[in-house]
C-alpha cells in the first residue's frame, strides 16, 4: 500500500508480507483445532540442527519462540510481538481477513470426510464428468496416487484440506486452463449456504506418472468478505493498494488497485520489490 497518512505525519509505504508456514507457537485455542504443541518455525530448525537468519533475529524474531540458531537480540529494531485470531477458523482466508478488519464469529466449514454427495453429485453433473478423490489429502500425494487415473479418464481430481477448501486439480494436457478456471466458478456458485466453502481453488499439474509437478497456474476463488476492509478503506481514499501472489483472489478482487500472480516465493519477492519502488521513495 502506499502514500497512508496518520495525523500530520506522512507514511509513503506499507508492507504487509505474510510468510505461510511461518508459526511461532500455538495459540491458546490450538487444541480445538488438533494443532496442541504446535510450533512450525521452532520445531523446524531444532529438526535440522538450527537456522541462519541474523536479520529476522535482529528484528524480534527470537524473542517470540525457542528457535535454534537465533539468539533474542538485546535490542531489537523494531516493534514485535506474537498475534493470536479473535476469529473463529485459523485458514487462510480469515486470518488475511482478520488483517484486514474482518473478524469471523462463525468457521468456515470443513470436509475431513470429503464433500457430501448433494455436492458432488451437483457438480459432476454441471460438469459433464465424474470426479476422482473427494478426499482430503496432499496436494502433490493425490496427484501422485490419483494422476495416471486422471490421464485415462479425464475425471477431475478433488480434494480438500485441513482448511475450508474445495481443490481441482487437472493435468495440462487434458483440461486446458479456462476449462478448468470455469468448474471452479461452477464449484464456487455450488458451495453456498452450510456449504460456503471459503476458496475454491484451481489446481494445474504437468508431466508424467511418477514425476507429476504443479503447475504456478493456481487460481482461488474467494468467498467475498462480509464487510469493508483495510483494502477498501484504503482505495476509497485514494491510496493505492497492490496485491501479489493470491492476495487478490484471497479478497475476491475487492480493495485491489493493482495486482500480479506470482508462479514461486522468489518471483512474489521480485514483484513486491517491483511495486515497492514504483509507489515512492
Amino acid at each position: 500500500m502506499t502514500a497512508a497518512r496518520r495525523g500530520t505525519a506522512k507514511v509513503p509505504r506499507v508492507l504487509i508480507l505474510v510468510c505461510d508456514s511461518f508459526g511461532v507457537g500455538g495459540a491458546p485455542d490450538a487444541e480445538a483445532y488438533g494443532d496442541a504443541g504446535s510450533d512450525t518455525l521452532g520445531n523446524t530448525a531444532a529438526a535440522v540442527g538450527g537456522v541462519h537468519a541474523p536479520n529476522l533475529g535482529a528484528l524480534g524474531l527470537g524473542m517470540l519462540t525457542t528457535i535454534a540458531g537465533v539468539e533474542q537480540a538485546a535490542e531489537p529494531g523494531s516493534a514485535h510481538g506474537r498475534l493470536t485470531e479473535r476469529s473463529a477458523g485459523k485458514d487462510t482466508t480469515t486470518g488475511h481477513w482478520e488483517m484486514a478488519g474482518i473478524v469471523l464469529d462463525e468457521p468456515f466449514p470443513l470436509y475431513p470426510n470429503g464433500f457430501p454427495p448433494e455436492i458432488i453429485e451437483a457438480f459432476e453433473s454441471q460438469i459433464g464428468r465424474k470426479v476422482l478423490g473427494n478426499v482430503p489429502a496432499s496436494g502433490t500425494e493425490i496427484i501422485a496416487e490419483l494422476g495416471e487415473e486422471h490421464l485415462r479418464t479425464g475425471r477431475p481430481i478433488v480434494y480438500t484440506s485441513g482448511d475450508s477448501v474445495f481443490q481441482v486439480a487437472t493435468h495440462t494436457d487434458v483440461v486446458p486452463l479456462p476449462t478448468l478456471y470455469e468448474w471452479c466458478r461452477v464449484a464456487r456458485r455450488l458451495l453456498t449456504g452450510e456449504h460456503n466453502v471459503g476458496r475454491v481453488i484451481a489446481r494445474p499439474f504437468a508431466g508424467e506418472p511418477g514425476a507429476f509437478v504443479r503447475r504456478p497456474e493456481r487460481r482461488d476463488f474467494s468467498v467475498p468478505p462480509p464487510g469493508p476492509t483495510l483494502l477498501d478503506r484504503c482505495v476509497e481514499h485514494a491510496v493505492a493498494v497492490y496485491g501479489v501472489g493470491k492476495i487478490q483472489d484471497i479478497f475476491a478482487r475487492q480493495g485491489i488497485t493493482e495486482a500480479r500472480y506470482s508462479d514461486s516465493n522468489d518471483h512474489g519477492v521480485d514483484l513486491t520489490i517491483d511495486y515497492l519502488r514504483r509507489s515512492g521513495p
